[in-house]
């Protein structure tokens, strides 16, 4: 199954990007441009979701 998660991108002062993913709290991750930081971004969430599962707190 794959999920779909709305990111939100920030382009920062010094050209990079910060990326949040609203749906879960406190997922955050930055890149160097929009391609790295959206590859950032899916990284930090198949992370942050292998951790939920651990504790099994993850619901799809």
């Amino acid at each position: 199954m794959q999920l779909s998660y709305k990111l939100l991108l920030h382009k920062e002062a010094d050209d990079n990007y910060t990326v949040v993913v609203p749906a879960l709290p406190g997922c955050v991750t930055y890149g160097k441009d929009i391609d790295e930081a959206i590859s950032m971004a899916k990284e930090a969430i198949e992370l942050y979701i292998e951790e939920l599962q651990s504790r099994n707190e993850y619901q799809h």
